[in-house]
């Protein structure tokens, strides 16, 4: 049995995301707005969201923040045909695939099979505090460990601070004394051609291609970022 969160301000457009998913197999759950949703991910073992965009309370972005710092669970948004900008949005913070309202009930029903088959295919379930993410990197700071694409990679401490720092302010740009003063713990002295240094040998090993890195990025005359 799959439990399916349906999340709609509309109560007729709920009714019939469970007319059109109608299965033995499948027990829904329903919210009207975020706040509800939130509630009834921490309260229920939900396997797949239905997420609509424009809601009150909290819309569908502020939700998706909100459960990604806990939970994998897929989420599949419910659009509409001019929110563009929003499903960009939702699906770089996170969505897993989107519908298009008016919904085609057979091409939502596939969405939905897809989505479910993947998570369970996968084990996803509740992200560890202290495990970080990076696209193909993943960072275990309880066992100090790094590995890309599930591959070990070895790391001296201070390429390990400088990548942790850089993990848990994704997107954030620092400078190399600021990074120098974080991982080091002591005044920049001579920052910028250390740091510069060890963020080489961290792309070399973290990054597929370290010419062109995809996650560890310099920003001309600022510094770096993790993206």
């Amino acid at each position: 049995m799959y439990n399916i969160l349906i999340c709609d301000d509309e109560k007729d457009i709920v009714s019939a995301l469970k007319i059109y998913l109608a299965n033995d197999d499948y027990k829904f759950f329903e919210a009207y707005n975020g706040k509800e949703a939130l509630e009834l991910i921490e309260q229920e073992d939900i396997h797949l969201i239905l997420l609509d965009i424009m809601m009150p309370e909290l819309d569908g972005i502020q939700v998706l923040t909100r459960m990604r710092e806990t939970r994998n669970i897929p989420v599949i948004f419910l659009t509409a045909k001019g929110e563009d900008t929003d499903k960009i949005l939702g699906l770089n913070l996170g969505a897993d695939d989107y519908v298009t309202k008016p919904f085609n009930p057979v091409e939502l029903l596939a969405r939905v099979k897809s989505q479910l088959r993947r998570y369970m295919e996968l084990g996803a379930g509740t992200i560890r505090k202290d495990t970080l993410t990076a696209g193909d990197i993943m960072l275990d700071d309880r066992s100090k460990t790094v590995t890309l694409m599930g591959e070990p990679v070895s790391l001296t401490p201070k390429e390990y601070g400088i990548l942790k720092f850089l993990m848990e302010n994704q997107n954030q740009v620092f400078s190399p004394k600021q990074i120098y003063r974080q991982v080091w713990e002591e005044d920049a002295y001579g920052a910028e051609g250390t740091v510069a240094v060890h963020i080489r040998h961290l792309r070399e090993k973290v990054e597929i291609n370290p010419d062109e890195p995809r996650h560890l990025k310099v920003v001309w005359g600022q510094g770096y970022k993790m993206e």
